[in-house]
């Protein structure tokens, strides 16, 4: 098992309680590429975290949180 420090955990959770879906991310501008390195806790830019909060009207830590190893 690979210990990563970013984790998207919140972004799904997020997602469900606002019933928006990974399609309705396509829809609004997120590609492919970025959903994919989301599933996978991989590095997104800022601007990609700024999108994601206006389109979930959220904050960033309702979309990611950084663990300790």
């Amino acid at each position: 098992m690979v210990l990563t420090i970013i984790d998207y955990s919140p972004l799904w959770q997020t997602m469900q309680k606002k019933n928006i879906t990974q399609y309705q991310l396509l829809k609004s501008g997120i590609d492919n590429k970025t959903l994919d390195s989301l599933k996978k806790n991989k590095n997104i830019t800022l601007l990609t975290v700024e999108k994601l909060c206006k389109i979930l009207d959220c904050q960033p830590n309702d979309i990611v949180q950084f663990n300790d190893f």
